[in-house]
């Protein structure tokens, strides 16, 4: 995660004094080996003047190296350089130290600040696996503006998602332990994908899941195709295989081109437009489909569906009633003002 504006600054500072320090050091020890080699005169060499200096400012304590007991003067400056050189090198160990804990708290005081984000959130998203599914899974949420939580055993998988959506809020973990879904506030969530690399990991994701909130619709993903009644009988909702889904979009832009085309214009369309379904609320007061929602370009309606039955491009003296399902051509903000529109919170 991130850090926040005021850690990055506290670090740069940090970062500053200690380079400023480094070169106070450095300064300290050149003024000391000219010092030395001064005072001592040809006898000593450079080496010996710049090990004199060392040793003074390390308290390391192996005598003089260069003799001053008839210079009275050169121990005055040896005490300079000894306070100067010990001043120098205790600030730069504070500094080194306050690095080390300021980043460990950093990350303490981030981790705990998007525990508390994730704690709040209400019809979420939890993916579990963010590799290659895992991350289009996230874009398309991205691009429809819904929000999610990130679960993966693999650290580095995380932070490749990272790099492109750094205040991604994540969990380092297991998404079939209890646990780490409810941190992933899973009872509230409004879904949840289970679409690591392993069958019988997503088995035991949807598992879980269904467990801790029936309510909550999961959709996996299951590479072999003899593995899809055992999900479904572990509590999975939907199950998708990429290599099945593969084959058909293959086949369809052979024999269907212009509507795979025309998928494919609306997915990559600077509106987001998307196909969605939005369902009316269990309290929603019976009204005409033209008394709640106005035409507007940010959704178009397709469709309803009452029960079994599928009523396309409904007229708008069709009457809504609670449990109905429309399905919209929309921008996610048209998604939302019908959202609004029907009660939804």
């Amino acid at each position: 995660m991130p850090l926040p504006a005021h850690d990055s600054i506290t670090s740069q500072r940090l970062y500053a004094g200690f380079l400023w320090s480094v070169v106070i050091l450095l300064a300290i020890l050149i003024i000391g080996t000219a010092g030395y080699r001064l005072i001592g005169g040809e006898k000593y060499t450079l080496l010996d003047c710049f090990y004199m200096t060392f040793i003074t400012i390390a308290t390391i304590g192996y005598g003089e190296i260069v003799d001053l007991s008839e210079h009275p003067g050169g121990r005055v400056f040896t005490m300079v350089i000894a306070m100067s050189g010990i001043a120098v090198m205790t600030y730069m160990t504070s500094i080194v130290t306050a690095f080390l804990v300021e980043g460990h708290i950093s990350e303490a005081l981030g981790r705990r600040r998007m525990e508390k984000h994730i704690h709040k959130l209400s019809n979420h998203y939890i993916i579990c696996g963010i590799g290659r599914v895992g991350r289009n899974v996230a874009n398309e949420l991205n691009a429809t503006h819904r929000p999610y939580v990130v679960i993966d055993e693999d650290m580095a998988s995380i932070n490749a998602h990272l790099e492109k959506h750094p205040g991604q809020m994540f969990i380092h973990g297991d998404g079939s332990d209890d646990d780490i879904l409810q941190k992933a506030h899973i009872e509230n969530a409004r879904g949840v994908f289970a679409v690591t690399g392993d069958d019988s990991k997503n088995l035991m994701i949807s598992l879980t899941a269904k467990q801790l909130n029936p309510a909550t619709r999961v959709v996996s993903r299951c590479h072999e195709i003899r593995n899809t009644e055992k999900l479904r009988k572990a509590g999975a909702d939907a199950i998708v295989s990429p290599d099945f889904t593969g084959g058909l979009r293959i086949a369809s832009a052979m024999i269907r081109p212009h509507v795979v085309t025309f998928l494919d214009q609306m997915l990559k369309s600077d509106d987001n437009l998307r196909v969605e379904e939005v369902i009316v609320p269990s309290g929603f007061t019976e009204k005409s489909l033209a008394d709640l929602l106005q035409p507007d370009r940010n959704h178009i309606m397709l469709a309803l569906r009452d029960g079994a039955r599928w009523v396309f491009n409904p007229e708008g003296a069709q009457t809504l009633k609670p449990g109905m399902t429309l399905v919209i051509m929309a921008t996610p903000e048209g998604r939302r003002a019908v959202e609004s529109a029907l009660g939804w919170v």
